[in-house]
């Protein structure tokens, strides 16, 4: 019985370890060069983006950026680390004592909800303080966050705890209920 016990935790460690995300600090602005280079080397890359308007003396030009400037966020490198690194543009992996630091894929399924919604997205800084806060109406319902105001509407921040980076999404504050403390 105990060696069962074993092998189901073994077979838990090994699937939360296949479907574990990591960080990639890279140089800035080079975001969309590591994701193709890593994509070509058959890797599963995530670069959330958001839109933002930028004027010029002459123009506007609506501009794809990056969400978590300098991240880029890869899922079960499978250890060949040595061929991540190399990629040009990458600096690092994200890591503690020496150690690739994981992501919660929950919080990266968050993110990937938050961009493929239709609500506004923008980068937020990283706060710890706040109400949390449960989405309750769709599309992104059930996703919990921390609620802001900011002129006027209502922001919820999807954080990523381990880059210390949040994005923010606008809601109506209709859309929302409290999370128990």
């Amino acid at each position: 019985r105990g060696e069962a016990l074993t092998q189901i935790l073994d077979a838990n460690s090994t699937l939360e370890a296949s479907q574990a995300w990591y960080a990639l600090y890279t140089r800035h602005q080079h975001e969309k060069n590591v994701v193709c280079s890593l994509s070509g080397k058959g890797f599963e890359v995530f670069l959330p983006l958001y839109t933002a308007s930028h004027r010029w003396k002459d123009r506007d030009k609506k501009l794809s950026l990056p969400l978590f400037p300098c991240y880029v966020f890869l899922q079960n490198p499978s250890e060949r680390w040595q061929s991540i690194l190399a990629t040009p543009g990458v600096y690092s992996v994200v890591g503690f004592a020496k150690r690739p630091a994981t992501i919660s894929s929950v919080e990266i399924e968050a993110i990937k909800r938050a961009v493929g919604s239709c609500l506004k997205l923008e980068p937020h800084p990283f706060l710890r303080c706040g109400d949390r806060v449960r989405l309750t109406a769709r599309p992104l319902a059930g996703l919990d966050g921390l609620l802001l105001r900011k002129k006027g509407t209502y922001k919820m921040l999807v954080s990523v705890e381990m880059l210390q980076r949040s994005v923010a999404v606008e809601v109506d504050a209709s859309m929302v209920e409290r999370v128990g403390v």
